[in-house]
């Protein structure tokens, strides 16, 4: 069941992963960064963007943050500096778990209605799906760029939540549910 503690719990897990992805990727060249690698958004660099460009689409039509610059397909581009990326990337961070804190049960039992560029159709989809969604469309995109950064040369900390809970790097605001 998605409930508010979870969705503050991942909206932390994300920050504190995004946090430890940036900084192992800040250690490689800016040419390791964005060279072609097979990956589905190309390269280290492209898949971070995407992952924030998802971020910005949805919190567009879940808490009226501005859309995306650039569409789907150039998601990878929305910012080619990687300083400034970061900096876009640890303010939609610092935004989501603001946002996070807000969210109440009430509204996470509710619909989300939006016009979906990809499906190019009008969706109706409960907002606790779409929540479920956001977090594992990150996680999906955030393995990838850690197995770049890997394959760079590069490493992160753990990855593991429960860890991260362990080790204080992420509230364990789950156990509020219990």
């Amino acid at each position: 069941m998605i409930t508010p503690a979870y969705v503050r719990t991942m909206a932390a897990y994300n920050a504190e992963m995004n946090r430890r992805l940036y900084a192992a990727a800040a250690r490689l060249p800016d040419e390791t960064r964005k060279k072609p690698q097979g990956a589905f958004w190309s390269s280290i660099h492209g898949t971070l963007a995407h992952l924030l460009w998802g971020d910005q689409q949805w919190m567009s039509r879940l808490a009226a943050w501005p859309k995306p610059t650039v569409a789907l397909k150039d998601s990878a581009t929305i910012e080619p500096d990687f300083d400034k990326l970061h900096a876009l990337r640890i303010k939609a961070d610092a935004g989501m778990e603001d946002w996070a804190n807000t969210v109440t049960q009430d509204w996470l039992d509710g619909d989300l209605s939006w016009y979906s560029g990809a499906a190019q159709r009008d969706l109706v989809r409960p907002r606790s799906q779409i929540i479920m969604h956001i977090f594992n469309h990150q996680t999906h995109h955030r393995g990838q760029a850690h197995a770049l950064i890997t394959a760079s040369g590069e490493s992160t900390e753990d990855t593991d939540l429960f860890l991260m809970i362990e080790s204080g790097h992420v509230p364990d605001l789950l156990k509020e549910t219990h």
